[in-house]
C-alpha cells in the first residue's frame, strides 16, 4: 500500500486515480507501488484491503470509496463525522459524542437515540480493530494512511456483523527508513492543530512509529449565563506501533493509543417554536411568560443560548492491539487481538433553557471490550477465499442521574399540580445500568474464477450474540417520603435484567463479469441480520406502575439487500465514472414506538415492521487539462417506513388528552385537543436522510521549477450539498432541516524541498444550517437546534522529512 502526500481531489477522484486517470507530475513522482506508467500520464491502481486481501480498487465488486491521508488534511476532514463532507453516502448526527451514529446509506442505528443495548450497523474499524463505541467518531485521526467506505453489508468478510457498511481506517505503518512529518493550523474561533509523527528502524527487524495529534477551536455558541462559549473542539491523543520483521513470512505489529478530549460542550439552543395539542397556557410562549423567561435571541445564527446547568463532555479512549500476518502456505493468516476502553464523564442541560427545569441531567459511563479474529486468505488463480473466527465481548457499566429543578412542575405538569413547585422540585433518579455482550462468528467468502471475465463469490457468516443487562432506576424525592402519581409520571423507579441470546446464518452472492478491460459489472444478494439487543434506558409502565417486561428485549434486523453496479474508464483513463444501484429492506427494523397498553404513551425501543432504502450513486471524474482534476460524486436516496403503524407521534400531535371512540383525535396542532396514542407513519421518510446529496470539486495546480522538484502553485475548490431531511423519528411540520450547500476553497504553495503552506476557507460564503432539530420534552412546542459551524478560515504549515 502506499499514500500519495498531496493532494489527490477527494474520494470521487481518488477512484478516478485508482482507475487510471493522468496526475500530476509531483504526485506521480510521489506515488510508489509497482506498475506506475510514468510518462504515459497513468497512475497506478489504489490498492485496498476491503475483502481481507490486496486488490486494485476498481477491480472490486463493491460500492467502495478511498479517501488518502492527503485529501484527509487539506480539507480538515480529522475525524469520522466530518466524513460525511466528503462522503454522500455517509450521514453523521451527534448531540454529544456519546450520543453519536454514524450512518451509511440512511442506516446503521436509531435516528437521535442512544441506547447501550443495541448494536450499531456501520462498522468502524482501525487498523482491524473493531471499535464498538459509537463516540469513536469524533475523536480525531492519529497518523492515517486512507480511509475506506464500503457501502452495503459486509458480515462474510470482516469479524463483527455489519449490515449497513463499514469504515475501514489504516494507519500509517512503521518504516525502516528514516522518515518524520509536522503539521500545524491556526484558525478563527481561536482553532489550533498540530499534527505530527516520526518512523524509523530501531534494528534490521525492528522499526518504531510514534504519531500524534492536537486540536482545540473554541466553542460557536455563546453561553450568556456564563460568559463562556460551548461547543468546543479538544483533543489531544497519542498513537505508537512496533514492526517486528521475525522473518521474511513472519511479521507482528504491536500498537496502542490513547486520546483526552475534554471540551466544554454540548449544547443546542432556541430555534422557533410549534403548536402542539396541549391546552395554550401549557405553550411554550404561555410557560416562558408565566416564568418570566425569555430566551436570549430568537435568531438561531446569532448561536446565542443561555444554558444555566453544569457542562461537560470529558472522555478517555484508547487500547493496544497485536497484528500477526504469516505467509504460510498458498495464503496468509491474520491474527487480530486487542482491547480497548472507553470512559465518558458527560453534564447536560436537559431542558436547553435558562431555566431551573432539569438541573442535572447525566449517564457517566465506562465501556471495556475484548477482540479475537484469526482469518486465512488465499489468492489462487482459479479461487480466491478468506475464512476467519471471531470473538468479541463488551461490558458497559453506566451510573446516571437526573434531577428536576424548582420550575419542573410548572413546565412538566398539568392542573393544580403545575402550580406546586414542591411536587418536582428535587425530585431525583438515580440510574445504574449495566451490559455484559457476547459475539461469535465463523466466516468465509470465496471467489470462483469461472472464466477470465467471469467471477461467481459467494460468502456465509454464522453470527452467535448473547447480551445480559440490567436496569435500576431509584427515584426519591425531597422530603424522602413515597412518590406520588405525579412523581412517578416524570421518574418512574423501575428495575428488570433483560437478556437476549440468538445464532442467525447469513450469507451473500455476488456474480462479476469485465465486459471490456475498462468495464467491471456486478450484481449483489445479501441477506443479513443485525444483532437483537435489550432495552436500557427504561421501559413503559403497565397499569400497577410496573415496567412491561415483555418488551425489554427487541428481535434482530433482518436485511435482504440487492445492488447492481458498473465500475468504467474512458478515454483512456481520463474519465472514470462508477455507479451503483441498490435497494434494501429491512424487517423488524430498530427503532423508538410508543406503547398504547394501558394507556401508557412512553417512547422505547421495539421492531417496526418495515423500511426501504432504494437508490443510485455516481461517482465522476476528469483530467481535462494537464493539472486540472475535477470530480463529483452523488447519491439519490428514496426511503421511507413500509409499514410502521404504531409509530410515536409527532409533536403536533402530542400532549393533548387521550383519544377514544367518543373522543377522536384533533387536527395537528390544535392547542387543548385531542392526541391519539400512536401515528401510523408507513409511508413517510426516515429520519436523517437526504433524498439527493452530492460532493464536488477540483484542484488546478501550476508547477513552478523555481520552487525545485515537484514545486507548485495550487487552488482548490470542494463543495458539499444536502437537500431537505427529516430530523425526528416521526416526520414532523416542525423539525424538517432544510436543504444547505457548503463551499470551501484553499489555495497554497507546495515547495520541493517537502514544505507545504497553504491558507483555507470553510464554509467559505456563511452558509447558515442545521446538523440536526430536535424538541423539548414534555409537547412544549419548543424546537432546539445544533447549527452547523459557520465560516471558519486559517493556515496551515507542513513539513515532511
Amino acid at each position: 500500500m502506499y499514500s500519495l502526500r498531496g493532494w489527490v481531489g477527494g474520494a470521487a477522484t481518488v477512484v478516478a486515480f485508482a482507475a487510471g486517470v493522468s496526475t500530476p507530475d509531483w504526485a506521480r513522482a510521489e506515488a510508489a507501488a509497482p506498475g506506475a506508467e510514468g510518462s504515459s500520464g497513468n497512475i497506478e491502481n489504489i490498492t485496498v484491503t476491503a475483502r481481507r486481501r490486496e486488490e486494485q480498487m476498481q477491480d472490486v465488486p463493491l460500492a467502495i470509496s478511498v479517501v488518502n491521508a492527503a485529501h484527509l488534511e487539506q480539507t480538515g476532514t480529522f475525524n469520522v463525522g466530518k466524513l460525511s463532507q466528503l462522503q454522500p453516502s455517509i450521514q453523521f448526527y451527534s448531540s454529544n459524542p456519546r450520543n453519536s451514529a454514524a450512518n451509511i446509506r440512511g442506516l446503521g442505528a436509531p435516528f437521535g437515540l442512544t441506547n447501550d443495548g443495541i448494536e450499531q450497523g456501520v462498522g468502524i474499524y482501525i487498523d482491524q480493530v473493531y471499535y464498538a463505541r459509537s463516540a469513536t467518531a469524533t475523536f480525531d485521526f492519529l497518523d492515517v494512511e486512507q480511509i475506506e467506505v464500503l457501502r452495503g453489508p459486509q458480515g462474510t468478510l470482516y469479524g463483527k456483523n455489519t449490515t449497513a457498511g463499514a469504515i475501514n481506517v489504516t494507519s500509517r505503518k512503521p518504516s525502516f527508513t528514516p522518515e518524520a512529518d509536522a503539521e500545524i493550523s491556526y484558525g478563527n474561533y481561536g482553532f489550533t492543530q498540530g499534527k505530527g509523527s516520526v518512523s524509523g528502524p530501531i534494528t534490521d527487524r525492528l522499526a518504531f512509529r510514534l504519531g500524534t495529534s492536537y486540536t482545540h477551536r473554541d466553542g460557536t455558541l455563546y453561553n450568556v449565563a456564563n460568559g463562556r462559549h460551548v461547543n468546543e473542539q479538544d483533543n489531544l491523543g497519542f498513537k505508537g506501533q512496533l514492526l517486528w520483521k521475525a522473518s521474511d513470512t513472519l511479521s507482528v505489529t504491536f500498537s496502542g493509543d490513547y486520546t483526552h478530549s475534554d471540551p466544554l460542550g454540548f449544547g443546542q439552543l432556541y430555534v422557533r417554536e410549534g403548536t402542539t395539542q396541549r391546552a395554550l397556557n401549557r405553550q411554550f410562549a404561555a410557560l416562558a411568560a408565566a416564568s418570566g423567561y425569555q430566551v436570549p435571541s430568537t435568531d438561531p445564527f446569532r448561536r446565542i443560548t443561555d444554558l444555566d446547568a453544569d457542562m461537560s463532555a470529558e472522555q478517555y479512549f484508547g487500547g493496544t492491539s497485536v497484528l500477526v500476518e504469516w505467509d504460510v502456505g498458498p495464503g496468509r493468516l491474520t491474527s487480530v487481538s486487542a482491547y480497548r476502553k472507553w470512559d465518558w464523564y458527560p453534564k447536560n442541560d436537559r431542558d436547553y433553557i435558562g431555566l431551573p427545569i432539569t438541573t442535572i441531567s447525566e449517564n457517566p459511563s465506562k465501556q471495556r471490550q475484548y477482540s479475537q479474529e484469526v482469518r486465512y486468505a488465499v489468492s489462487a488463480e482459479k479461487i480466491d477465499y478468506v475464512v476467519g473466527v471471531y470473538g468479541f465481548y463488551q461490558t458497559v457499566d453506566t451510573s446516571g442521574a437526573q434531577e428536576q429543578g424548582s420550575l419542573a412542575s410548572r413546565w412538566l405538569l398539568s392542573g393544580a399540580n403545575a402550580n406546586d413547585p414542591a411536587i418536582l422540585d428535587g425530585l431525583r433518579s438515580e440510574n445504574e445500568i449495566g451490559l455484559k455482550n457476547t459475539s461469535a462468528a465463523v466466516f468465509g467468502q470465496l471467489t470462483w474464477h469461472v472464466t477470465d471475465d467471469l467471477r461467481l463469490q459467494p460468502g456465509l457468516r454464522v453470527n452467535y450474540d448473547k447480551k445480559d443487562g440490567k436496569y435500576i432506576a431509584t427515584v426519591t424525592n425531597a422530603t424522602n417520603t413515597p412518590l406520588t402519581a405525579a412523581q412517578r409520571g416524570v421518574l418512574a423507579p423501575q428495575t428488570y435484567e433483560p437478556e437476549f441470546s440468538d445464532t442467525n446464518v447469513s450469507g451473500d452472492f455476488t456474480v462479476s463479469y469485465d465486459f471490456a478491460d475498462n468495464l467491471l459489472g456486478y450484481v449483489t444478494y445479501a441477506r443479513s441480520f443485525k444483532s437483537g439487543g435489550i432495552n436500557l434506558s427504561g421501559l413503559p409502565l403497565d397499569s400497577n406502575g410496573l415496567p412491561i417486561t415483555a418488551v425489554a428485549t427487541v428481535a434482530p434486523e433482518k436485511v435482504n439487500h440487492y445492488e447492481l453496479g458498473l465500475k468504467s474508464q474512458w478515454l483512456g483513463g481520463l474519465v472514470t465514472a462508477n455507479l451503483a444501484g441498490f435497494w434494501t429492506e429491512i424487517d423488524d427494523y430498530q427503532a423508538t414506538v410508543n406503547n398504547s397498553q394501558a394507556n401508557v404513551i412512553r417512547g422505547y425501543l421495539a421492531n417496526v415492521n418495515q423500511i426501504r432504502v432504494r437508490g443510485i450513486e455516481l461517482d465522476l471524474s476528469a483530467r481535462p487539462v494537464s493539472g486540472l482534476t475535477v470530480y463529483a460524486n452523488g447519491a439519490y436516496n428514496d426511503h421511507e417506513y413500509t409499514s410502521f403503524p404504531n409509530a410515536p407521534c409527532p409533536p403536533e400531535l402530542a400532549g393533548g388528552s387521550a383519544a377514544s371512540p367518543t373522543n377522536p383525535p384533533s387536527a395537528p396542532g390544535t392547542p387543548g385537543g385531542v392526541s391519539p396514542p400512536s401515528c401510523d407513519i408507513s409511508g413517510q421518510w426516515l429520519p436523517g436522510i437526504s433524498k439527493i446529496s452530492a460532493s464536488y470539486g477540483f484542484q488546478y495546480e501550476l508547477p513552478l521549477a523555481a520552487l525545485g522538484g515537484n514545486g507548485a502553485a495550487y487552488f482548490g475548490f470542494d463543495g458539499l450539498y444536502r437537500s431537505k431531511f427529516s430530523s425526528n423519528p416521526s416526520r414532523s411540520i416542525y423539525t424538517d432541516v432544510d436543504g444547505y450547500a457548503i463551499a470551501n476553497f484553499r489555495a497554497g504553495v507546495r515547495l520541493g524541498n517537502g514544505w507545504d503552506v497553504y491558507g483555507w476557507v470553510r464554509n467559505a460564503f456563511d452558509e447558515e444550517y442545521f446538523d440536526f432539530l430536535s424538541t423539548q420534552s414534555g409537547n412544549t412546542g419548543l424546537v432546539i437546534g445544533q447549527p452547523g459551524d459557520p465560516r471558519t478560515y486559517g493556515l496551515t504549515l507542513r513539513a515532511s522529512f
